[in-house]
């Protein structure tokens, strides 16, 4: 009886163990996810290193070469890619993002970025909005031009 109880033990521990790792992996891949910056097809350029892209980013630089305002496009925060991106690209979480951008507008030093629920509406976005950019978590062979960082697709 003994064996018969701890065997039951060891088999239900293994199954709490699996139930766990389920649940746990889909959200360690989320946030590994690769990300792609992409570009509307005028004004934003081809290439970018990843400081510059920093900075466009984070409302550093609000003009492109061509004197085209740079409009940020994002996924909204709450969603798996804008999570990544708050914390590969912005080193923050969504609501620190949220509070340096209001401070910023508040400052009158930048504008906010535009936030999206889904890859299509932003890469609809992207390709119709002059000077626009923008991070998905999917590469693009629609109107918008994939922005290649340091010589990579990837971010």
């Amino acid at each position: 009886m003994r064996a018969e109880a701890s065997f039951k033990q060891v088999i239900i521990s293994m199954a709490c163990y699996w139930v766990v790792m389920l649940l746990i992996c889909p959200i360690a891949s989320a946030q590994d996810a690769e990300l792609f910056v992409i570009g509307h097809t005028e004004s934003v350029p081809s290439e970018l290193k990843k400081n510059q892209l920093s900075s466009v980013l984070k409302g550093e630089q609000q003009r492109w070469k061509d004197g085209t305002k740079v409009i940020i496009a994002l996924m909204d925060p709450d969603t798996p890619t804008g999570r990544n991106t708050c914390t590969r690209v912005y080193n923050m979480s969504g609501d620190e993002l949220q509070k340096y951008f209001l401070s910023l507008v508040f400052q009158g030093k930048a504008r906010a970025p535009n936030y999206f629920d889904s890859n299509t509406e932003l890469e609809a976005f992207v390709a119709k909005t002059p000077g626009a950019i923008g991070v998905l978590n999917q590469a693009t062979e629609s109107s918008v031009k994939t922005v290649l960082i340091d010589g990579s697709k990837l971010l």
